[in-house]
């Protein structure tokens, strides 16, 4: 490199200017002079050089694990199908969508959401409001007890943040940005708990560090034009309850294993059918090397939808955000990896939909009515 070349000259230059006699120190300065200004251009050259590779760098994607099935959104493979899909019409009534069960329920309004905010926003209301804080106990409940942390996460976060865990690059289009204070609002706290650690060393015997986010999540959704606008499927603003692991890099794909039966452990609770798939290279974004969806069946829809992701990043963002681990004397980056438990909306939308029953009401799983106060089932509201 021209810079070292010059700042080595420049040091050797140092070391003969005390020795020289006058009249070669007076032209050893003269040279020492100019080789100043000869390092500082070459340093500021070198500078810009490795910020013009930093800027090329971010752009790369995660590299992707063998195993994934090629191809675009539709070309996943589905792993597993779990829970019996209801036969509606041998029941004897007409499956309503879950906007029509909500605000029977008394439960959503999102036409209030859109007077207030815009399209795809709402308001949980009543039974609806209790129960997303049903599911959100019920979730951290269930992730403390398999060993997770809870934490309560930042919704703003620095560039550096976004950049890092991967959400700048193609994603970026989806993501809120305040330019006044330059902060990023999260589409997932996947971001704050992956950059929780930033910047350390974290010794190899408290591998692996679990964490369990709970927070706000803001998508602009653009390119979902016309798409799920009926309802709380997809919007600009939810609750969701996500799962973060730091772990070596030999442990990374059992970890990816665990999550995902994490997940199931909990729609199986909530009584949903569901099916496991394996998502194609296309749609797995730039962070994962691989990634399972597990996705609820919505009757009114007549097919399965995605509830949640399970996502092995490897040593991606851990690389991006300069987490590393020290075991003995090697330092070496670890692998982060990240699994939604409970996105709420649309988990109201399958429970909704898959326990309603024929006078309109809703039976309440199981699992959730510790959290409902014993409550086994959401009544129509009086008109």
């Amino acid at each position: 490199m021209r810079f070292d070349e010059l700042r080595n000259e420049q040091k050797s230059l140092g070391k003969l200017i005390p020795k020289a006699s006058p009249e070669e120190r007076a032209e050893l300065l003269k040279k020492a002079e100019q080789l100043k200004g000869d390092v500082k251009a070459a340093e500021a050259e070198q500078n810009e050089a490795d910020e013009a590779a930093k800027r090329l760098l971010l752009q790369l994607g995660n590299i992707v694990h063998t195993d994934v099935p090629v191809g675009g959104e539709e070309d996943f493979t589905v792993l597993e199908t779990h829970g019996t899909i209801r036969d509606f019409a041998a029941e004897g009534f007409e499956p309503k969508d879950h906007l029509e069960l909500g605000e029977s329920l008394g439960a959503i309004d999102v036409e209030r959401g859109a007077k207030v905010s815009g399209s795809r926003f709402y308001y949980l209301t009543g039974v609806g409001a209790l129960l997303e804080l049903a599911l959100v106990n019920a979730a951290i409940a269930q992730a403390t007890e398999a060993g997770f942390i809870p934490m309560l996460t930042p919704a703003l976060v620095r560039p550096r943040a976004m950049e890092g865990t991967g959400f700048l690059g193609q994603a970026a289009e989806n993501v809120y940005h305040l330019e006044k204070d330059d902060y990023y609002l999260v589409g997932t706290s996947e971001v704050p708990l992956a950059a929780y650690h930033m910047d350390e060393i974290i010794d190899a015997d408290k591998l692996p560090l679990r964490y369990a986010g709970f927070s706000p999540c803001f998508r602009r959704e653009a390119g979902t034009y016309g798409k799920d606008t009926r309802g709380i499927f997809r919007v600009h603003q939810f609750d969701k309850v996500e799962m973060f692991s730091y772990v070596a890099p030999e442990e990374a794909e059992a970890e990816h294993q665990r999550l995902l039966e994490w997940e199931k452990q909990w729609l199986t609770s909530l009584e949903l059918p569901f099916q496991v798939i394996d998502v194609a290279t296309g749609d797995l974004g730039s962070s994962a090397s691989r990634k399972f969806d597990c996705e609820a069946w919505i009757p009114t829809q007549g097919k399965y939808r995605e509830l949640t992701s399970a996502s092995n990043c490897d040593g991606f963002q851990a690389r991006r955000l300069s987490i590393r681990y020290r075991d003995g004397k090697k330092t070496a980056p670890l692998s982060t990896l990240n699994g939604t438990l409970c996105a709420v909306p649309r988990t109201i939308v399958a429970i909704l939909e898959n326990h309603q029953q024929a006078d309109g009401s809703v039976r309440v799983p199981a699992a959730l009515r510790p959290y409902l106060g014993g409550r086994e089932v959401l009544e129509p509201i009086a008109k």
